[in-house]
């Protein structure tokens, strides 16, 4: 789901996160699935934009989830994986403004501990996200 921004500003500060939440969520997964009995591969896709997705499996169960909505999910507050809106092609998003300190850079301390929090809530439900 194509994330909306109600103002430049709010666009500004997600193109900020976005490439250190990329790195982040990518290198929580590896850490946290290395503890899990899950197994995961990659597949590269183009739509809804440009990437991959994530698909965990674990005997007959399997989960798909595309990693920008992972990182969306460290982003914004309250984004909802695109399955669970599935009817709609955009959605208005807000930007976590605790991933930034006083001085307007990046809080590194909190963009770790929610990263590491979704990447846990997505294991701990699997295959039920």
């Amino acid at each position: 789901m194509k994330p909306t921004f109600k103002n430049a500003t709010d666009w500004e500060k997600a193109e900020i996160l976005m490439q250190p939440a990329f790195i982040r969520v990518m290198d929580n997964l590896r850490k946290q699935l290395e503890k899990s009995n899950l197994v995961a591969s990659y597949e590269e896709v183009q739509n809804p934009f440009p990437g991959y997705q994530l698909i965990l499996t674990q005997k007959e169960d399997s989960l798909t989830i595309s990693i920008w909505e992972i990182c969306f999910q460290v982003c914004f507050i309250d984004y909802k994986f695109s399955s669970i809106n599935s009817s709609q092609d955009s959605i208005m998003v807000e930007i976590d403004e605790n991933l930034f300190n006083e001085n307007k850079e990046i809080n590194w301390q909190n963009l770790e501990t929610k990263t590491q929090q979704i990447i846990q809530n997505i294991i701990d439900n699997f295959p039920e996200i």
